[in-house]
């Protein structure tokens, strides 16, 4: 069942929202102020992390730096119970994507996730949080 709320917000803040909601393409504001709620509660599950999930890593790091490849591997066998899948693509001649598959308890692969985007060589790390058991609708 919908439920009809009401909210204040101001003039500016409004415009840069209508903007924003334009750029994604949503048709109405209803739409995404749901997406925004739905991911602010997705978020703050994995914050508590109370229940099972599923989770994509995105790094990009560079080939040749130290043992990184090696380590980032080691990583992942030893956490090979959330590890669901890997794809692994050479970008240039230094510097690869690798795009990790994740499914298990929400703060376990949290901690994961921030394990790898922290080890030395890692260019950029992004945990994206997939979906959370009461949120997979």
């Amino acid at each position: 069942m919908i439920e009809r709320i009401g909210i204040s917000i101001e003039g500016e803040l409004l415009d840069g929202f209508d903007g924003w909601i334009r750029r994604r393409g949503y048709t109405n504001r209803s739409e995404a102020v749901r997406d925004l709620v739905r991911a602010a509660l997705l978020e703050e599950e994995w914050s508590a992390g109370t229940g099972e999930a599923a989770a994509v890593l995105v790094l990009v790091y560079e080939h040749h730096f130290s043992d990184l490849a090696r380590r980032m591997g080691e990583l992942q066998h030893h956490h090979n119970h959330l590890v669901v899948g890997t794809f692994h693509v050479h970008l240039d001649e230094d510097n690869c994507l690798e795009v990790v598959l994740l499914r298990g308890r929400g703060k376990t692969i949290k901690d994961f996730g921030e394990e790898l985007i922290a080890l030395r060589g890692v260019k950029y790390g992004r945990l994206l949080p997939a979906v959370a058991q009461s949120q997979g609708k």
